[in-house]
Order: structure tokens, then C-alpha cells, then sequence
């Protein structure tokens, strides 16, 4: 086909010449995305931002809405201009949000088109996104570039914002709330984005407005922000009391259980009530630590108060309080150290999508729209921290953070320290049912048994429970991490997924055989960079900035050498 055009070129036929619908070759090239043709047809003078077509539109925008990201970049290389606007007023970017094309839209941002340029009525690609765009996206893609939230067209004067609720665009009106959107522009008839969305009969989004403006108000309150300040504080003091207080409500003397049930549910109730007016919404997470945090206190308090004056074996009273103390520094390790999150400059995010552009892989496996960032391998976006963290592991629901390349060793030895802790704490228990318990497994039978040590000391079973539960646990996922790191070289994310592929795949999948398996001494070598008695030496891999297997495979055929 090249070929013919060449003759038919050569042989006298203008390529600016337009057919009988204006429309140019340039812009039937750039609509099928044959990029020898353009460049062809514009080594002999065709116009690259020639106006035609029922739209009156360039060969950009032709290239733009049909998504062709190679297109768009050689047409702009060729001098095409980004802020020109078509028959309908848009420019590129306003098509590449309508059409919803991320990454055309984060090519033409990292080229410098700006991000609150206005089409011919005044908007901005983000209004444009709450008003026409259904839907998360392409709103949360944009936000992540900094637009101004609170910017108005020329017409209605409406805000992004103004739109969505006018659409009945609810995730856009999310998104806009949490980003921080105003609540008090009014647009040329005066009305607040309340007094849109009540006219909209949406309930819903008049319970979300309603919402954002009780708990920007709760951040002007001066008491109110000394407790969200304190909140994660207050969450932890909390739990602990609600514990001693179920342990306190069991152990009492009275034989009514029914009472104490009802006690118990109030409790529960008191602890809901809190959580939800005083409790953000981004530090709900940590809701499971604090319990975690309060169950090792009163598990702790227990041994000291109950069992310790049971027990005379020196060794054993400082082994439990080496693991105790043990389990509490890896704890805040593991917490407060960067998991590895993947930080790169503005600057470097833009050039890292032209780079990943032109290289014609700026796709969902190696570029982040939620981060803006260049994902290196084995790393993987978390919803809840809303990052991208290098060899992801998991979001641990216990510690309230992600786990990746920067804190997974010592989420091993909190583990561990942890599951120790257990096992004495276990111990402890049985040895004080024996010395204070007037009742025999083998004498009485498994109910009697049961029975009458709750009974004996209902406070002691409570702290029984607790442990199983933390002990059984952490235990487990202490093997499967084990199992993970020696045996299979990989993450628990990287597991999870090769089993799904497993299932789904008609081939068989080995969870032994991937580039990251080494053998397992050198698996633990590279895990815990030590060179296993000079044996074997750790590799140092920066996993946030590996981007390729190249020299992974050429490592592992060293080792098999």
C-alpha cells in the first residue's frame, strides 16, 4: 500500500489536496494509524494541522480519538499543536479524557500540555471528566496531576464539582470531596453544590456532601483536631480498656451469663459508636493492630501477675521476657520502617512516560496510573496505602502497613517473636490451671474439664483464647512465609497469583520455576543478604529500581553452574 501511494504521489497528486468531505490523506493516515504514510505524506507537504473533516479536526485529534498513542507522538515530533481546538471545541487532551485514553492524556501532560487548559466554553479536561466521563476514571487519573479543583467554566460558572453532581456522577463526586473540592462556590445562578444536588433528588449525594462539610467543620473545632491528632492514641487506649473491661465483665461473680452477655454487647456497642464518630476514615485500618497491640498487653499482664509466681525457673521467666520485648521492637520495625515505596520527582514521572511512550510499552504492566510511576518489577500498587511498594508482599491487616523489600525481615522476626510468645504464654496457662484448677482432663472428661476452668478463673480462659487465636496465626503465616522464601524464592502476592494462573491455565504452572527461585540457600542468602558462613553470597538487587530479568537470569545460570 505504501508503495502505491508513493506512485500515485510521484505521478502528481497533491497530498494537501482534501476529498469531497475536506477530509485530507493526513487525516485518513493518522485515523488508521499508518505511520509510514504520515511521515511520507508530510515529506511532501501535507499540512499536519490541517482542518477538516465534519468536525473540522486535525489528524491529531483524528489520531487522538481513535487512542493510536504512537500516532499522536509522531504527529506532535512533526510539529503538530496539542491546543487547537476542533468543530466541537475540543482540544486533545478534552478528547483523550472524553474518549477516556490515560495514557495518551499522560503523554500529552509530560509533553507540557496543561493540565487546566480550557476548551472553547471554558472547561477543563477535569470538569469535563465529572460531566461526561461515567464513572472513577479518567477523574482520579487527573487528579493525580494537581488540576485546580475549583475552577469554573465561562457558561455556568459550575465547578468540576458542579458537574458531577449535575451529571449524577457519584464516583466523580467522591473523588472531588476527598481531594479537597470547595463546597461554597456558587455558580451564575447562585446555587452551592448542595443546592444542586438537592435538586437532583440524589439522595446519596446529598448524604456525601452533607458528610464532607460535618467533618470539615469537626477539623475547624480546635478539640476536634487535638483528637485527630491523637487518634491512633485514643483508638489503642480505647481498645485496651474495652479488653480489660470483657475480661473484667466475664470474671465477675455472678452466675448469670445472659447478663454478662448483655454487658458485653454494650460494650461492643460504646466501641462501634466511637470507632464511627471519632475514628477516620484512613485510620480505620489500623483497627486489628490495636487489637493486637491490647491483646499482647493483657496476655503480658497475665503472665506477670497470674503465672509468674507459679513458675521458678530463672531461664524461663527471661526467655518469655526477651520474646515479649523481642515481639514489641519488631512490631514497630516493621511499622515504622519504608516498606519501599516508589518515590521518583515530578520531573522524572514525566519523563518516565515519554520514555515508556516511545519504547511503545506504556501500559497497565509497567506504568502505574494511580502513582504516576514507572513499575518496577515485583512491585505492586496498594489500594490501601495508595503506593506503589517494591517486592510487595502483602497489606498486612496486624500491622496496618505493606510489607515489600524495605520491612519484610523484620516482618519475619515480628512473626516469630510473636508465635514464641504464644507458646509461653500457653504454657503459663496450663501450668496454672494445674496448680489452681480443681479438675483432671483424664478424671473428669473433656466438658467438666472445660467447665470448670472457665469457671475457676474466667479471666485466665478469656487470655487462653486470645493466645490461641494470635498464636494459631502468626504460626502459620510464619511457615508460609518460611516456605515462600527458602523453597520458592517469591512473595506471598507473586504465590497467589501463579496459583490463580494454575487454576485458570490449561498448562501446568510450576511455582519452583520462575527467575527468582535460586535454590534455597541462596534464596535465604538474598533474603537476608548474609552469606550463609561465606558459602554463598547475597546478591544486591535495588528492587525499586529493577526494571528488567536480564541480569536475574544471568545470575541464576551462574548459580546452576
Amino acid at each position: 500500500m505504501l508503495e502505491r501511494c508513493r506512485e500515485l504521489v510521484e505521478a502528481g497528486y497533491d497530498v494537501r489536496q482534501p476529498d469531497k468531505e475536506n477530509v485530507t490523506l493526513l487525516h485518513w493516515a493518522a485515523i488508521n494509524n499508518r505511520q509510514e504514510l504520515v511521515k511520507y505524506y508530510i515529506s511532501k507537504g501535507a499540512v499536519v494541522d490541517q482542518l477538516g473533516g465534519d468536525l473540522n479536526s486535525t489528524p491529531l485529534h483524528w489520531a487522538v480519538r481513535q487512542g493510536h498513542l504512537p500516532m499522536v507522538m509522531l504527529l506532535l515530533k512533526c510539529g503538530a499543536d496539542p491546543s487547537l481546538i476542533d468543530g466541537e471545541g475540543f482540544s486533545g487532551i478534552h478528547l483523550a479524557v472524553l474518549f477516556q485514553h490515560m495514557p495518551i492524556i499522560a503523554y500529552l501532560i509530560a509533553k507540557g500540555q496543561n493540565i487546566d487548559t480550557t476548551d472553547l466554553n471554558g472547561q477543563t479536561p477535569l470538569m469535563l471528566a465529572a460531566q461526561k466521563a461515567m464513572g472513577p476514571e479518567p477523574t482520579r487519573f487527573l487528579l493525580k496531576f494537581n488540576p485546580s479543583l475549583n475552577a469554573v467554566d465561562n457558561v455556568q460558572k459550575n465547578t468540576a464539582l458542579h458537574w458531577a453532581i449535575a451529571s449524577g456522577n457519584t464516583s466523580a463526586v467522591d473523588l472531588l470531596l476527598e481531594a479537597g473540592a470547595s463546597l461554597d462556590i456558587k455558580n451564575v445562578k447562585g446555587e452551592t453544590p448542595l443546592d444542586l444536588a438537592y435538586q437532583s433528588l440524589d439522595r446519596f449525594t446529598v448524604y456525601m456532601i452533607k458528610a464532607e462539610e460535618r467533618m470539615r467543620s469537626r477539623r475547624s473545632s480546635g478539640l476536634l483536631q487535638v483528637v485527630e491528632k491523637y487518634e491512633l492514641f485514643l483508638m489503642l487506649a480505647t481498645s485496651l480498656t474495652l479488653m480489660w473491661a470483657i475480661g473484667y465483665v466475664m470474671n465477675l461473680s455472678s452466675d448469670s451469663w445472659l447478663l454478662k452477655g448483655v454487658v458485653l454487647l454494650c460494650l461492643l456497642f460504646v466501641m462501634a459508636l466511637f470507632v464511627r464518630h471519632l475514628v477516620g476514615f484512613k485510620n480505620l485500618r489500623y483497627l486489628p493492630t490495636a487489637f493486637l497491640l491490647s491483646s499482647v498487653f493483657w496476655m503480658a499482664m497475665t503472665w506477670f501477675f497470674w503465672f509468674l509466681p507459679d513458675i521458678t525457673d530463672r531461664i524461663l521467666q527471661l526467655s518469655v521476657m526477651f520474646s515479649t520485648v523481642g515481639f514489641l521492637y519488631y512490631f514497630y520495625k516493621t511499622w515504622k520502617t519504608d516498606p519501599g515505596y516508589i518515590k521518583t520527582s515530578e520531573e522524572e514521572r514525566k519523563e518516565n512516560i515519554v520514555a515508556l511512550a516511545e519504547g511503545g510499552c506504556l501500559d497497565s504492566r509497567t506504568f502505574c496510573t494511580s502513582c504516576l510511576v514507572r513499575k518496577p518489577l515485583r512491585s505492586v500498587h496498594c489500594l490501601a496505602c495508595q503506593a506503589c511498594v517494591a517486592r510487595y508482599d502483602q497489606h498486612s491487616l496486624w500491622i496496618g502497613q505493606c510489607i515489600g523489600v524495605g520491612n519484610h525481615r523484620p516482618y519475619i522476626l515480628f512473626l516469630t517473636f510473636l508465635s514464641v510468645t504464644g507458646v509461653w504464654l500457653l504454657y503459663g496457662t496450663l501450668l496454672y490451671w494445674s496448680n489452681h484448677c480443681a479438675t483432671s482432663y483424664h478424671q473428669d472428661g473433656a466438658w467438666t474439664y472445660f467447665t470448670q476452668i472457665v469457671y475457676c478463673s474466667p479471666w485466665v480462659a478469656y487470655i487462653f483464647t486470645l493466645t490461641c487465636f494470635h498464636t494459631a496465626w502468626a504460626s502459620l503465616s510464619l511457615t508460609v512465609q518460611l516456605y515462600q522464601i527458602v523453597f520458592l524464592g517469591l512473595t506471598s502476592h507473586e504465590r497467589m497469583n501463579l496459583l490463580m494462573q494454575r487454576k485458570s491455565s490449561k498448562h501446568p504452572v510450576s511455582l519452583r520455576r520462575t527467575p527468582y527461585n535460586l535454590g534455597c540457600f541462596q534464596n535465604l542468602a538474598d533474603f537476608f543478604q548474609c552469606s550463609c558462613f561465606g558459602l554463598f553470597k547475597p546478591n544486591g538487587i535495588d528492587w525499586t529500581k529493577q526494571y528488567n530479568l536480564f541480569h536475574l537470569a544471568k545470575e541464576k545460570n551462574v548459580h546452576a553452574v
